[in-house]
């Protein structure tokens, strides 16, 4: 027993000196673990120190750049004066009301939206709301005798339809009320399957005041085959039927006062009928009187000018023509061209393009071209550019209307303005810019 004591006590030595080398050893390593962990922290003092920005702070930080963002891009022109947003789809058609202080829009949405244009340059407007029977979609739209009674083209699966929205009895004689008051969404009169299947791709509204016309709202739907019927804009009843012959047609519009009707369709040749009235001031009949000749190509789109007794038309050939109608057809009088401008407009190989639509100032002195998402400024007397949009909108340009008279903008300043509308769900606003001298 005594022989064992030394070899157990030299057993518990060395058990202590291995326990000890391994817990140090443990105990270093932690420490050395510890250290790498807190590194981080001790490398950057801000990290603790840095005050913590609140959430709220963030959110209108960056609502400050979106807004300054939004600010810079709002008016990418000189001439851009307003965008009336809130459609909820591309917007097909828009037209003012006579007195300019309206402005009607389709949208494919299925709404139809009225907007009060007390100032051109207002941050809001006012607008009313009109919502089709179910199943139908909007493609145009044009007002019928004033502000309070609106003439819409539908499209839906059983053909095309007309709607005139009138205003109700007023519960007020007011004049002032009656005066900014604005339409209310009642149907006064529909037509349905007016062109059969076929949609509607213009529909254009005037007053009859040539010769002995009693003065009534005539409306003038074009369909996208080739025929063109004449409505009486409070009745709704239909005064006439034309046919162009052409294959298919592209666009028609009525003469400001009322007198012709002209066509674009598939061939190079523009149809002009005139209105004939009844010493009663009814219309009578629809007859065709001229024929324009002289464009190698398909015609685009045509306009009055304002006093009825011009033309002009764009072509595929590439070329503007401005004709003169105040001519005697009755004794076989031909129009006459006045004027050929060359279309300024060529893509990247220098092969001239051609403009989709056109619209003449209510002076008759700048015509407004678009090609795809472009819009001119163009000088009436020589085809000169006044002015360039190059992306007037983001999309395609699908309709435009020269206000009728002008319109209240920055500071109660009177100018002509142009609206146009387009596939990416906008109506913009232009001012017309200064005609040359």
């Amino acid at each position: 027993m005594d022989a064992l004591l030394p070899i157990i006590g030299c057993s518990a030595i060395i058990g202590a000196l291995i326990a000890f080398l391994i817990f140090g050893n443990y105990f270093r390593r932690r420490k050395s673990e510890i250290q790498s962990i807190a590194r981080p922290e001790t490398l950057n003092p801000d990290f603790l120190t840095k005050p913590t920005v609140p959430k709220k702070l963030h959110q209108k930080s960056h609502g400050h750049s979106h807004a300054a963002e939004k600010d810079a891009n709002k008016k990418h022109h000189p001439l851009d004066l307003n965008t009336l947003k809130g459609h909820g789809d591309a917007v097909t058609g828009l037209c003012f009301s006579p007195d300019a202080r309206s402005l009607a829009t389709a949208c494919g949405d299925g709404v139809v939206r009225v907007f009060r244009l007390d100032d051109a340059s207002s941050k809001s407007f006012k607008f009313l709301r009109i919502n089709l029977p179910a199943g139908g979609h909007p493609t145009a739209v044009a007002f019928a005798e004033d502000a309070s009674s609106v003439v819409v083209g539908s499209q839906a699966l059983s053909g095309s339809s007309l709607y005139m929205y009138g205003e109700e009895k007023a519960k007020t004689t007011g004049e002032q009320k009656q005066q900014t008051k604005l339409p209310l969404p009642e149907i006064k009169w529909e037509s349905h399957k007016v062109h059969e299947n076929r949609a509607i791709l213009t529909l254009i509204g005037t007053k009859a005041t040539y010769g002995s016309a009693d003065g009534s709202a005539l409306i003038a739907s074009c369909s996208e085959g080739t025929d063109i019927k004449l409505w009486h804009g409070k009745t709704g009843k239909l005064l006439g039927t034309v046919d162009t012959n052409q294959l298919k047609n592209t666009m028609a519009t009525i003469s400001p006062n009322g007198r012709f009707i002209a066509a674009a369709a598939f061939t190079a040749d523009v149809k002009v009928w005139e209105i004939v009235y009844s010493k009663d001031g009814s219309v009578k009949e629809v007859m065709k009187v001229m024929q324009l000749k002289g464009h190698k190509s398909a015609v685009t789109w045509l306009c009055f000018d304002p006093n009825s007794e011009k033309i002009i038309t764009a072509s595929k050939d590439g070329s503007i023509r401005i004709w003169n109608i105040n001519v005697r057809y009755h004794l076989d009088e031909d129009p006459k061209t006045l004027k050929v401008f060359p279309i300024p407009l060529h893509d990247a190989n220098g092969t001239t393009l051609h403009y989709d639509r056109l619209s003449l100032s209510p002076d008759g002195r700048i015509l407004a071209a678009t090609h795809g998402s472009m819009l001119h400024w163009l000088c009436a007397e020589t085809g000169q550019i006044l002015d360039t949009a190059e992306k007037a909108h983001d999309g395609d340009v699908s309709d435009m209307s020269w206000a009728p008279t002008s319109i209240p903008t920055e500071n109660n300043k009177q100018q002509l303005v142009l609206a146009t509308a387009g596939i990416d769900k906008k109506v913009k606003l232009w001012a017309a810019p200064p005609p040359p001298s």
